[in-house]
């Protein structure tokens, strides 16, 4: 291996590194429960919950302040005895399906669902109709006619003459 694959490889393991080291300061040292399996499953279900302000994480990696408030509102949720279930109902009641992460198999969310596994399928079911029409065409070269030898021959006669 030579020095600039190892930089390289030096800097990408130092910035992941950074990264993790990043998302693990979103949940703030105050929020954090004094029972360490309540602690587990909050940072659990913090983990299936969207946040609303950055909509791309969960609220345990995101740093707005509505995440934490939401980080807030399930340690207490879960501190006063609900279930993970009833933590997730009372967020979907109040926030919509949207604040999950992974939404819930419903009707309205079917497509979600099986969009991605239809896609495949026709994908699959398109490269088998393709292979047997490649299979079921004459693959044997058909030679030319003696007309069409001669009209190929005057057409390069043509050509050159150019």
């Amino acid at each position: 291996m030579n020095v600039t694959r190892c930089t390289w490889v030096g800097a990408l393991l130092v910035g992941l590194s950074l990264f993790g080291a990043l998302s693990a300061l979103a949940v703030q040292p105050d929020e954090i429960l004094a029972d360490p399996a309540l602690e587990g499953r909050a940072r659990a279900l913090s983990r299936e919950l969207r946040c609303m302000v950055c909509q791309n994480q969960s609220i345990d990696d995101s740093d707005a302040p509505l995440a934490r408030d939401l980080r807030i509102l399930v340690r207490d949720r879960l501190k006063s005895g609900d279930t993970d279930g009833q933590v997730l109902n009372f967020l979907t009641a109040r926030y919509g399906e949207f604040v999950l992460l992974k939404p819930r198999f419903g009707w309205d969310t079917a497509i979600l669902w099986l969009a991605p596994a239809t896609v495949v399928l026709v994908g699959i079911a398109g490269i088998f109709v393709a292979s047997s029409r490649r299979r079921s065409s004459p693959s044997a070269i058909v030679p030319l006619t003696a007309d069409e030898e001669r009209r190929l021959k005057e057409l390069a006669q043509r050509e050159c003459q150019y």
